[in-house]
């Protein structure tokens, strides 16, 4: 794995968390304050298969969909300034882990289980892993992801918050560490 030299105001910002906890949405919004291009791996993905990822999962199958995430992933992470968000199981991949946290700044979106639980509804058919499952697998599945995305380099707890109050929190977090460990000189 090849490590991106670039300076902390350089290296690209990771967003991970469980699905739908608003990684694409919030990293659209930081990317534009902080004049950065916004990547979305899954629409990456879709793009190129030209199909939506449940049906990349029907017709090809998750290996094949995890192998090209990865390459992507690991793309991305190696160029500076981008703004990328993962699938919530993208980060699941010890490799992925490795190539985001050694190249960029990666940001956990936590959400509570109730909070995400309202959310549900909204997510059940665009999400193939939830497909099938009981409320209780669910459950399951999202306190046992919560142990990997505790792997990050900054979290913020989503609950209560609106999206711009969240954007502008990260935004405001990176400018302070950005002043306080690479201040610019002149």
């Amino acid at each position: 794995m090849t490590k991106n030299e670039a300076s902390l105001r350089e290296k690209s910002i990771v967003f991970i968390g469980f699905m739908g906890v608003g990684k694409t949405t919030i990293g659209e919004l930081v990317a534009k304050k902080l004049y950065r291009t916004f990547i979305d791996i899954d629409k990456e993905i879709e793009k190129e298969f030209n199909m939506p990822i449940p049906k990349i999962f029907k017709t090809i199958g998750e290996k094949p969909f995890r192998k090209r995430e990865k390459e992507i992933i690991t793309d991305y992470c190696q160029q500076k300034l981008k703004i990328i968000s993962v699938g919530g199981g993208a980060f699941l991949q010890k490799d992925i882990r490795e190539i985001c946290l050694t190249n960029c700044i990666v940001f956990f979106l936590d959400v509570s289980w109730d909070s995400w639980k309202d959310r549900l509804d909204i997510l059940i058919d665009s999400r193939p892993v939830l497909q099938g499952r009981t409320l209780e697998e669910i459950e399951e599945l999202f306190y046992k992801r919560q142990n990997t995305y505790s792997l990050h380099n900054s979290k913020l707890t989503t609950d209560d918050l609106e999206v711009e109050e969240i954007a502008n929190y990260i935004t405001d977090s990176l400018k302070l560490a950005w002043e306080i460990y690479e201040p610019i000189t002149d």
